[in-house]
């Protein structure tokens, strides 16, 4: 079997930025996420912002933690709520019960890219800080709403308890 390694890519023009996740996204893309949530925050001019998840083949739930982190990052400084672009029915699946459509427009028709795509630079994490950002990830799924939040929280306790000891030692 060939894993399809996930991939982050993105485009910023004429005040549209757009992030596309190719492959299987998983927590090892985290920190890449966290970064671009960070940056995008604080890009001047930011009109739309648009993720496109038309070739991931899997975005696992610390991975929709960074995207719901993305959402709220630019929450008030755009005037639409961001598009997710998805046509694979399982993503869209998930989007709908993990509640994504109360913070994103979700949408499937295909759209063209207006500019091209550039590859992001994984950013490199170790296991600690790699740990705090799925426990980070989650308790943002579980603040989205109550299916979540039961789904997730013996993860989150358990990070939590593990949180607990590393800083007991």
């Amino acid at each position: 079997m060939i894993i399809d390694e996930g991939r982050v890519k993105a485009a910023f023009d004429s005040g549209v930025f757009v992030l596309k996740l190719c492959g299987d996204v998983r927590l090892t893309l985290c920190a890449t996420l966290d970064n671009q949530a960070e940056q995008l925050s604080e890009t001047p001019g930011l009109k739309a912002l648009i993720i496109d998840l038309r070739e991931a083949t899997n975005v696992d739930s610390t991975a929709l933690g960074f995207l719901a982190k993305v959402a709220m990052a630019v929450r008030g400084k755009i005037e639409h709520k961001p598009t997710i672009v998805a046509d694979n029915p399982d993503v869209q699946r998930m989007l709908e019960v993990m509640g994504f459509a109360q913070f994103f427009t979700l949408v499937e028709a295909p759209f063209t890219e207006a500019c091209q795509l550039c590859d992001l630079p994984e950013v490199p994490a170790d296991m600690e800080q790699t740990r705090r950002r799925i426990l980070e990830a989650h308790r943002i799924l579980m603040r989205m709403n109550e299916h979540n939040r039961e789904e997730f929280q013996p993860l989150v306790a358990m990070l939590e308890a593990q949180e607990a000891a590393s800083q007991g030692h």
